[in-house]
């Protein structure tokens, strides 16, 4: 298992989550300072913390796979088990520069529910299907 500690919000108090990973499984077991602890599985780490995400509406995650925009590929899903995620821009293929790991800070366009991720990368796809090689 491997631990990240990320900031959070909860009620407009700054804390730190403890998210202890597996990558072989995919699961998270997430710990908050409350004591409070509890364990996701999903298909990659990436839809662990999204049901996290989706379970805590009233705490803010502050990390990239929190974000609107952000969210892997298949072939990150399958490599790094959805650690790796691309950084999306409307209008804008992504490349390898556009990798973060979903576990890095990040507090801006933060989302609560993860199907807003989803309809977002569904309007990138469309908004690059306008742009020519």
């Amino acid at each position: 298992m491997t631990i990240k500690k990320i900031p959070i919000v909860v009620g407009g108090k700054p804390e730190t989550a403890t998210l202890d990973y597996d990558e072989r499984v995919p699961v998270i077991r997430l710990a908050l300072e409350n004591g409070w602890s509890e364990e996701f599985k999903g298909s990659d780490i990436y839809e662990c913390l999204g049901k996290i995400i989706k379970s805590l509406p009233e705490i803010k995650f502050l990390c990239k796979g929190a974000k609107l925009n952000v969210r892997p590929s298949s072939m990150s899903s399958q490599m790094t088990s959805g650690i790796m995620a691309y950084e999306h821009k409307i209008g804008v293929r992504a490349t390898r520069k556009d990798i973060v790991n979903i576990f890095d800070y990040d507090d801006k366009e933060i989302i609560n529910e993860p199907r807003l991720q989803t309809e977002f990368f569904h309007r990138w796809l469309e908004s690059i299907k306008k742009v020519k090689d």
